[in-house]
């Protein structure tokens, strides 16, 4: 049993890191905080002073900020259900004994090593290019005539270019968890006459209710701040302006600093708001 002594030199020991946590994480925020309550063009006149909450009325009453939120939890939405409906899927097949089980895992995880601005660039040149792209042949072969997929179906074609880099994550920790199955379980199952179907429905997926909370919320805080995928491909046109992109054009494009801070403290309570929605979710599921 752990003494005060010990308790005391771990916490010493432990101070360094905390302290430097903190301030990576503390310093950036009371800079954000700082600089939307002001008007500060880099480009044109540095800082001109405070405004209040001027920056703020200005971001939320633009016509672009309700649509970027849209756009951002449609998104978020899609490659969630995406990634946990398909995860299950190879989750389950894969477990099965076959020829080559570890290169085939290895496979199907290897897309969540790529980086998203390559991933992005592959399929925008290679399979969504309305001329030479997969996509493009294909639709020709069956007759069809190739659309051009990051204007005509923006939102679905960034949702499935990020569940494609997301899945094998949802898939390796949904494998996981139902290799930690107990396979007696399911061979009384088997014996007593439950069909496939519910000893899934009975027994593997209530078995699987951690694993889903756990990749959806760490998913959602990756999601929520997608931004070198729409870079790459649409530039934020066709309707697929998130709010992290929103930010990105109000600082760097428009050189208002403080307006972009302003969304971005926006983007923090909406990050908030989800996060605490699912940890609730996360925390009835664990406690159970």
């Amino acid at each position: 049993m752990a003494t005060k002594h010990s308790r005391s030199a771990a916490r010493l020991m432990m101070a360094p890191a905390v302290i430097l946590l903190l301030g990576w994480m503390l310093v950036p925020l009371i800079m954000t905080l700082m600089f939307s309550f002001k008007k500060y063009l880099p480009l044109r006149g540095g800082d001109l002073g405070w405004v209040g909450f001027e920056n703020y009325v200005r971001f939320v009453s633009s016509s672009a900020f309700w649509p970027s939120v849209g756009a951002t939890l449609t998104i978020v939405g899609g490659v969630l259900l995406i990634t946990i409906f398909f995860g299950v899927l190879l989750a389950i097949l894969l477990n099965q004994p076959m020829w080559g089980q570890g290169v085939v895992r290895i496979l199907v995880i290897a897309p969540f090593f790529v980086m998203p601005t390559v991933s992005a660039l592959v399929w925008k040149n290679m399979f969504m290019d309305p001329v030479n792209g997969l996509f493009a042949h294909l639709w020709r072969f069956f007759g069809a005539e190739p659309i051009s997929w990051l204007s005509q179906a923006s939102l679905p074609s960034i949702v499935m270019i990020v569940s494609w880099q997301w899945l094998p994550f949802a898939t390796l920790i949904l494998l996981t968890a139902i290799q930690s199955l107990d396979g007696e379980q399911l061979e009384a199952a088997e014996m007593d006459g439950a069909p496939p179907l519910k000893r899934f429905g009975y027994i593997t997926l209530p078995h699987l209710s951690r694993a889903i909370t756990i990749v959806l919320l760490i998913q959602t805080i990756f999601l929520l701040a997608i931004f070198a995928e729409i870079f790459v491909t649409t530039g934020g046109a066709f309707g697929t302006r998130t709010l992290t992109y929103l930010i990105f054009q109000r600082v760097l494009e428009s050189q208002n600093v403080g307006l972009g801070s302003a969304g971005g403290v926006y983007a923090i309570i909406l990050a908030n708001i989800v996060a605490i929605f699912l940890m609730r979710i996360v925390g009835k599921n664990l406690d159970a």
